[in-house]
């Protein structure tokens, strides 16, 4: 499904606040409406876009468009195990660890890609995104799901620290400040 209006703005605005970081290197998902919001970053930026299908939404298998009370009541011991935050394959097809895995070698080589002291950009899904976040953070699986969700084209900003991820900011619908009194102050 295509972005409709309100979608293109929330591209638009998120575009002209990202393309200020400002990156040097754009991934996405290769589904519709992550490569057009990309799309509205390369635009202002004149950069690339590699398009990447690692970076897709969880696949739900036989749960994919239904709601969750059909869920529940179609697979009720896994769903109920999956909303707990175990690692059961949604609807049959994909484990949130595969989900981790699978996106995170996206972005290990989108970050080879782009070189030293990159800045990537990287459009992706609500659930690929919790699942890279935890796993980038050596976060225990259960705790993925105390990462909160995303709103529309808001994003997380991740930066390199002292050999790992450092999560400075999530949700983010503003460019971020600097801590004071945090480690690089």
């Amino acid at each position: 499904m295509a972005l409709d209006a309100v979608g293109l703005a929330q591209a638009e605005r998120a575009a002209q606040l990202l393309a200020a970081l400002p990156p040097t290197y754009l991934v996405s998902s290769d589904l519709l409406r992550a490569r057009a919001t990309m799309g509205e970053l390369a635009q202002l930026t004149g950069l690339p876009v590699a398009l990447d299908a690692r970076l897709r939404e969880t696949h739900g298998g036989r749960w994919q468009g239904l709601l969750p009370d059909e869920i529940a009541a179609l697979d009720p011991a896994d769903y109920v195990a999956w909303r707990a935050g175990e690692d059961v394959a949604a609807g049959g097809s994909e484990t949130r660890g595969q989900v981790a895995d699978r996106a995170v070698a996206a972005l290990e080589d989108a970050l080879a890609a782009a070189g030293p002291d990159a800045v990537v950009v990287a459009a992706s899904h609500g659930g690929t995104v919790r699942a890279a976040l935890g796993r980038l953070l050596g976060l225990p699986l259960p705790a993925w799901a105390r990462l909160g969700g995303l709103s529309n084209c808001s994003w997380s900003v991740l930066t390199e620290e002292h050999g790992g991820w450092t999560l400075t900011e999530h949700n983010a619908g503003t460019l971020p400040l600097p801590v004071l009194g945090g480690d690089n102050s």
